[in-house]
């Protein structure tokens, strides 16, 4: 079965960005369940997975406007404290999240920290970067009727919600 809109993908990955790692599956974690087609993953990924099958191992460059975006100047921000898990360890170059007053989280990258308040880049931490993926593609399979409704992949033995 080839991977597409509204199947479910199951695949180990390494990210690296500028020839140095940045997050792998591979070191003995769990496969990276998705529902392709709705909007889980970052545009050049979910486009590149399409027509492959379990087995099928990928290497796939994607540039900024097709990963994260290009990076946008005048996006520092200036937020209380109080929207920060753990605000009071934070430091200028790290990145954090942030959570939104209309709810859900951003990633963010902390640019100056006050006693009250601390000043975040609102681009996310990948944007103007070209992202490098190793995928090796353990499972396809048609979603669920369920799935499709939730918008998001059931791996096996997850908690029902």
């Amino acid at each position: 079965m080839k991977a597409g809109k509204d199947k479910v993908i199951a695949f180990h990955y390494t990210l690296s960005v500028d020839g140095e790692k940045v997050e792998s599956s591979h070191d003995g974690g769990e496969p990276l369940w998705i529902l392709l087609g709705h909007g889980q993953l970052i545009p050049g990924l979910e486009k590149a997975l399409e027509d492959h099958g379990a087995g099928d191992t990928l290497q796939v460059e994607i540039p900024p406007a097709e990963g994260y975006g290009e990076r946008q100047e005048g996006q520092i921000q200036r937020v209380p404290k109080k929207y920060f898990h753990q605000g009071n360890r934070l430091k200028p170059g790290m990145t954090t999240v942030l959570s939104l007053k209309q709810g859900g989280q951003r990633a963010v990258t902390v640019h100056k920290v006050g006693m009250s308040t601390i000043d975040v880049d609102m681009n996310h931490p990948m944007a103007g970067k070209t992202l490098n993926f190793d995928v090796a593609i353990q499972e396809v399979r048609e979603a669920t009727e369920e799935e499709i409704q939730h918008g998001h992949a059931h791996p096996p033995g997850a908690a029902a919600h």
